[in-house]
């Protein structure tokens, strides 16, 4: 099984700049290449600089939530400040809680992600029995880059079964 922690996490928000995926929910395929065209949209429009500007820590966020039946996607960042909303933004508010967290690295963010997801809801979810995700935002943190590769770790809130 892949290494995971469970780690207790105060409440937390990330403001993230959103689009809702409309690929079918088991279409991987599909909804990874709606991620990685978001990806590139925010990275080249600016977005997402402007994002990185208003952060408290170099942490970016990409967010998996559910917000009235649709699949919706984020890139964000912690921040104290308050940003200017716009179409798609939304203040993602995590629980505080038991977080299930699984470590990684990548040759790209997008790599780093699929890879953090598929393990932790592939992998992990399935094989560990005592804690159950019911729900609610999830993320792969980007933290960071070293020897050339991109780490982070995914951070799903869990309850104990």
């Amino acid at each position: 099984m892949a290494n995971y922690t469970l780690e207790e996490k105060q409440s937390f928000i990330v403001f993230g700049l959103g689009t809702e995926l409309k690929s079918n929910y088991t279409d991987y395929v599909g909804i990874n290449k709606e991620k990685s065209d978001f990806w590139q949209a925010v990275s080249e429009d600016g977005r997402l600089d402007a994002l990185k500007a208003a952060a408290a820590n170099d942490y970016i966020f990409a967010v998996n939530e559910a917000v009235n039946h649709k699949m919706m996607y984020y890139a964000g960042v912690m921040t104290e400040e308050t940003l200017p909303a716009s179409e798609g933004s939304r203040v993602i508010q995590f629980p505080k809680g038991e977080y299930l967290i699984v470590k990684g690295e990548g040759q790209t963010s997008d790599e780093l992600s699929n890879k953090l997801a598929g393990i932790a809801f592939g992998q992990v979810l399935p094989e560990v029995n005592h804690v159950a995700y019911v729900g609610g935002p999830n993320a792969a943190v980007m933290m960071g880059e070293r020897d050339g590769l991109v780490f982070g770790e995914m951070w799903i809130p869990v309850v104990q079964k």
